[in-house]
């Protein structure tokens, strides 16, 4: 993972992926920072313009009828794809292929990318940010056609679980499953339970 792209994440859940990618180093995996055609932040912006474009045009209808009982977190996320004219889908549509050119290139000779799954651990459903998204490692899996995998790989000091996130190239889910496996045999983490606190 680019080392830009540590910051703001949780120090207890960058401390289990270190720890995480030091076992696979251990396995005998040569590791690297690798730069990213854009950082993370900005998949997650992109993806969200082809997200809310498409999901309006299925759900705006519904959306559009207050007096129908949509979530008022769901509401405004759908509906930010009303003000997408068609002309900014289609570019955003090229952007992404132009990104995945991108990011083959830069990956070339790269098996996989590591991250953390999630930029912290989880927290109480009142604290969630509807505004936001948990998904700034993962969301440039799905817009990029990539493939990925994510295990369990610690727990935080209050006893929360952590997990590391192995994204591999567009069809190849055997390597990813592979590095997994390889990571699952020399740790123990798939088999424990979370403290009791």
């Amino acid at each position: 993972m680019p080392d830009g792209e540590r910051r703001g994440v949780d120090r207890e859940v960058l401390a289990a992926y270190d720890a995480s990618v030091e076992v696979l180093a251990g396995l005998g995996a040569q590791v690297r920072s690798v730069e990213l055609p854009c950082k993370f932040a900005d998949f997650v912006a992109f993806s969200g313009q082809i997200i809310s474009a498409e999901a309006y045009s299925i759900l705006g209808e519904i959306v559009d009828r207050e007096d129908l009982p949509v979530d008022a977190a769901v509401r405004p996320r759908i509906s930010t794809g009303k003000s997408l004219s068609a002309h900014d889908y289609l570019l955003a549509l090229s952007g992404r292929e132009k990104l995945k050119r991108q990011f083959s290139l830069a990956f070339a000779d790269i098996d996989a990318l590591l991250t953390p799954t999630t930029e912290m651990p989880a927290i109480p459903v009142a604290e969630v940010d509807q505004s936001a998204t948990p998904a700034g490692f993962t969301r440039m899996v799905n817009l990029l056609d990539l493939c990925a995998l994510s295990l369990p790989n610690g727990f935080t000091s209050a006893g929360l679980p952590t997990a590391l996130q192995i994204i591999c190239k567009s069809y190849d889910e055997a390597l990813a499953l592979r590095i997994g496996w390889a990571y699952e045999q020399a740790t123990d983490w798939l088999e424990r339970l979370p403290p009791v606190i």
